[in-house]
């Protein structure tokens, strides 16, 4: 089938034929849909535009059958370059060479399948509008590292093309050479024993989830320095922690390299949904004021509280440090008791 004469917000309805039987459902689709990739089906799948018998399937494995009714909602074709946005951002510095955000929970950094509006690209483009003179030949920021959507704090980009060479070095050299420092407050259960260490675990792509990471070995080298700050009392176990508020600071910076190796030693952040669902039964042994405060948080407690670097074109060492946010200092008060 042919959908290249197709109107915006089209709905395809299809039925599975008879080789079908069993078939995984972004497979039928792709045999079914000629114009569309795979990936580009699996994207709509997981965007929940797809349906199966009269219900939404979230997973492109869900296997069909024979004569099911297929049903295929078609977005409007979002641009291939960002567009700008008049999206608020806390700027803590700025200069002709880079720009410094505190950015907050919730905000994807970079356009993707799913996100090509309202990140933080989008933002910069509306808010330095006239004054990108084109990383790689386009008007755009130099994005140099990232944060997670729901991993708040400070995050360099550059303003040109010199200056994303210089931060990108940086952030490839990892600071052995230069001043570059990138440190996280984490809101763990439980205490890492010992309070000071080093985890030193190769992380990779999961290979029964694309969108989680894991510790294996051959995979990428990645190291997490960490350091207890304060831990939280137990309130049903006197004498006992039940959470504590580690520092972080990356030697490598891998995807979700602090999130996965808390995990790994077993004290996965506090809110996050992927690599600590076995320990929400904790938050019930919390005092009332801090169990409400993780039922609700919607995010992992995890912020990227100071970044050091070295002026891209002036060479002078800049520093930044970000206080936690308002959710996430609330979160430390009612541990604490307080």
């Amino acid at each position: 089938m042919s959908l290249s004469d197709m109107d915006d917000n089209r709905t395809i309805d299809l039925v599975a034929p008879e080789e079908a039987q069993g078939e995984r459902l972004d497979r039928v689709l792709a045999a079914l849909l000629a114009d569309f990739s795979r990936s580009r089906l699996q994207a709509l799948i997981k965007e929940g535009r797809v349906g199966v018998g009269g219900r939404t399937i979230w997973e492109p494995r869900h296997p069909v059958n024979a004569g099911e009714a297929l049903r295929v909602e078609v977005p409007p074709p979002e641009p291939a370059v960002p567009q700008a946005e008049d999206i608020p951002l806390t700027v803590v510095h700025e200069d002709a060479d880079l720009i410094v955000v505190d950015k907050p929970a919730g905000l994807v950094v970079h356009p993707g399948a799913g996100n090509w509006r309202g990140t933080l690209v989008n933002a910069l483009l509306h808010h330095a509008k006239g004054e990108l003179p084109g990383i790689g030949g386009v008007e755009r920021p130099g994005i140099v590292h990232r944060i997670d959507k729901d991993t708040s704090g400070l995050l360099v980009v550059a303003k040109t093309e010199a200056a994303h060479r210089a931060l990108s070095a940086q952030f490839a050299d990892h600071g052995r050479e230069g001043p570059l420092e990138r440190a996280y407050l984490a809101f763990v259960w439980g205490v890492p024993s010992p309070r000071k260490g080093t985890i030193d675990a190769p992380l990779g792509r999961s290979r029964q989830s694309p969108e989680r990471q894991e510790v294996r070995a051959g995979a990428r080298h990645a190291v997490t320095h960490y350091r207890v700050l304060e831990a939280y009392p137990d309130p049903t176990r006197p004498g006992e922690s039940l959470a504590s508020l580690v520092e972080c600071r990356l030697e490598t910076g891998r995807t979700h390299q602090i999130r996965v190796h808390m995990a790994h030693i077993g004290h996965p952040l506090i809110g996050d949904e992927t690599y600590a669902k076995g320990y929400r039964t904790k938050a019930r042994r919390l005092g009332e004021d801090a169990r409400k405060l993780v039922e609700t948080l919607e995010r992992q407690a995890l912020h990227a509280y100071l970044l050091v670097v070295s002026h891209p074109v002036t060479g002078e060492d800049l520093r930044f440090e970000s206080a936690l946010p308002p959710e996430l200092e609330a979160l430390r008060r009612a541990l604490a008791g307080s």
